[in-house]
């Protein structure tokens, strides 16, 4: 089962007035995760990249039903539920909380967000999407007030199919995001340059 364990980076968290939460992927680290963070616009911002057990937040692939994946998927949110909360208990509130994710760790963000819906500072998704064999709609509550969202990814991906992808974006809508999704015919499971220019320019705010 998972245990809190954060990477921190960045502006110290009680010197900081943004700070980023990162989560990685299945097999990855959450060292891996901040050598992302150079190339965003996030200088000044507190880094916090959570550690999954075993380097792997949940089993089985996320299309799998939710409760496959249990109870390592509950664990999961819990540390970054925890991880907001000891953000917000520094002084920086949920406005001034970013989240970035990539495969895995983009799933659990999009999945923790949405269940917790408020005015965050954004989110960016590097390929990912709703937790389950399908999407359970009434997990999601709450209003995101125009956060700002992208979700990248391509067609194919081995992993993560653009409907579902669709199927975020829609959930996003209904929850009043201000989502961007841009789908790469192609591009393999990967971060581009391209996806990071989108999120300097609208979640991170370089021009």
């Amino acid at each position: 089962m998972h245990t809190k364990k954060i990477i921190y980076s960045g502006t110290p968290l009680k010197q900081a007035s943004r700070a980023l939460i990162m989560v990685h992927g299945r097999g990855g680290s959450a060292e891996d995760i901040l050598t992302l963070a150079p190339m965003l616009a996030v200088g000044d911002y507190a880094l916090l990249a959570p550690q999954a057990t075993g380097n792997t937040w949940y089993p089985h692939s996320f299309l799998m039903p939710q409760e496959d994946n249990e109870p390592w998927l509950s664990a999961a949110i819990e540390v970054l539920a925890s991880t907001v909360q000891e953000i917000v208990d520094a002084g920086i509130t949920h406005d001034r909380i970013y989240f970035t994710g990539f495969s895995q760790g983009a799933c659990l963000t999009l999945e923790f967000a949405a269940r917790h819906a408020v005015r965050y500072g954004g989110i960016a998704a590097f390929t990912g999407g709703l937790i389950g064999d399908h999407v359970h709609r009434s997990n999601y509550t709450g209003d995101f007030a125009q956060t700002p969202v992208f979700i990248g990814s391509s067609d194919p991906d081995m992993h993560v199919p653009v409907k579902r992808v669709r199927e975020t974006e829609t959930v996003y809508a209904d929850l009043h995001a201000d989502i961007h999704i841009k789908i790469y015919p192609n591009m393999g499971h990967t971060i581009s340059g391209d996806e990071i220019n989108i999120v300097n320019e609208k979640i991170f705010g370089k021009v």
